[in-house]
């Protein structure tokens, strides 16, 4: 169903010209989530030429509606601020035609991306059953998932879409992100209104496949060889730049511990400065130029292991501060993961189960970096002094540490 309804979007918008018939972009659907106040949410489709579209808001608030020109073929809007909640209905229409989402709700929209370990899905990890059965109690958490596709030029639309903005059920739960759905779910139970959930990943890929050419100049990176193309950025990243997002969470640099292993620490701040920039444009500036975003910490997989590609990319992470925010990652959060190995993971040690504690920990940093909040232990300790014997190393830290031992690993 999801291939059939990316399909009809591609046929509508190569025949808008000559029919009349109006349409939305493809990330755009029945039982979205837009971003809500204080920023404002953008709409685009496609028209014929030289039209003017009428955009109308119907539901808890509504608003005066607003006619904008089809130029080159699409048309955009951006809409006057919405509180939080729904639904709503939206609608484009001209003389000849009307396209309409509905169940459309106004919450804070996050972009989840990296490769495998943001890829891996809610039926794989720990407690899973439990898990799913949970989530149809949480129908304001909603889920999108751009399918996998490469690109060699900038793309302004999706080439396909795998899941539409969906009600969540154990079904389309399953199959989605764990990390993304937890850190909604989550982040839901907190905020008490509507969060969207917008994953683009793919397992196995490199930083330099999601940067634009521009980050990758930027740290000495030609265009060259199998996985220096921009690849997904041009196909699965570009085209979502016109949406108003609130902030984005990243978990990948597994594929990066043998290739430019060194340039990491150049390449994913710089990758993250590259998306507000280009995000914050796309959006007409509703989308801010310092939107928070937080990342996975890589864990442990083979233990006793002499191979400095892991621990590397662990420093590289955070810009080689060791910490974040730090003066070259400002608004960033971590989630330490060091600590949650799953050395008989049935998907292969590097893919642990455990999501919920990972999850959990992006949450603590996106409450203290994403929506200012006091008094939240989203860093974790930090060493005060350090003393070593010959047989001892005695470390201090500025708060209490204590060690318990998650459920999932039992």
């Amino acid at each position: 169903m999801a291939v059939t309804l990316c399909v009809v979007f591609i046929l509508v918008a190569s025949v808008h010209s000559s029919d009349g018939n109006l349409s939305f972009a493809s990330y755009y659907g029945d039982h979205m989530v837009l971003q809500k106040s204080p920023e404002r949410a953008v709409l685009w489709g496609y028209g014929p030429e030289g039209t003017q579209v009428t955009v109308h808001l119907s539901g808890p608030m509504n608003q005066e509606s607003l006619v904008v020109n089809v130029t080159n073929g699409t048309w955009y809007a951006t809409l006057h601020p919405v509180e939080a909640g729904g639904p709503y209905n939206v609608t484009a229409s001209n003389e000849n035609s009307t396209a309409t989402l509905t169940d459309v709700l106004f919450g804070d929209v996050w972009l989840c991306g990296g490769q495998s370990n943001m890829c891996f899905e809610t039926y794989k990890i720990f407690n899973a059953s439990e898990e799913l059965a949970l989530a149809a109690k949480y129908p304001h958490v909603r889920p999108f998932m751009v399918a996998e596709e490469m690109s060699k030029t900038e793309l302004s639309d999706l080439i396909k879409v795998e899941l539409p903005w969906s009600v969540p059920t154990a079904a389309n739960v399953g199959r989605f992100s764990a990390v993304c759905w937890l850190f909604g779910r989550y982040m839901n139970e907190h905020l008490k209104y509507p969060i969207g959930l917008v994953q683009s990943c793919w397992g196995g890929t490199p930083i330099e496949d999601w940067s634009s050419s521009r980050a990758l100049q930027k740290c000495g990176l030609q265009q060259n060889g199998p996985q220096a193309s921009s690849g997904l950025w041009n196909s699965m990243i570009h085209p979502l730049l016109n949406m108003t997002i609130k902030g984005a969470i990243w978990y990948q640099g597994e594929s990066n511990t043998n290739y430019n292993q060194d340039k990491y620490s150049c390449s994913f701040p710089a990758m993250i400065d590259d998306w507000r920039m280009a995000f914050h444009e796309g959006s007409g500036g509703q989308t801010a130029d310092d939107f928070p975003f937080g990342f996975v910490q890589l864990s442990t997989y083979i233990k006793g292991s002499t191979l400095d590609g892991m621990p590397n990319i662990r420093w590289h992470q955070t810009a080689d501060f060791g910490f974040v925010p730090n003066l070259r990652m400002q608004k960033t959060f971590m989630a330490v993961a060091l600590d949650l190995p799953d050395e008989y993971s049935p998907y292969h040690p590097i893919h642990p189960r455990d999501k919920q504690d990972v999850a959990s920990r992006l949450t603590l940093g996106a409450k203290a970096v994403a929506y200012n909040e006091t008094n939240v232990p989203f860093q974790g300790p930090f060493p005060n002094k350090i003393t070593s014997t010959s047989m001892y190393l005695n470390i201090t830290y500025d708060q209490t540490v204590s060690v318990t031992p998650s459920a999932w690993h039992l």
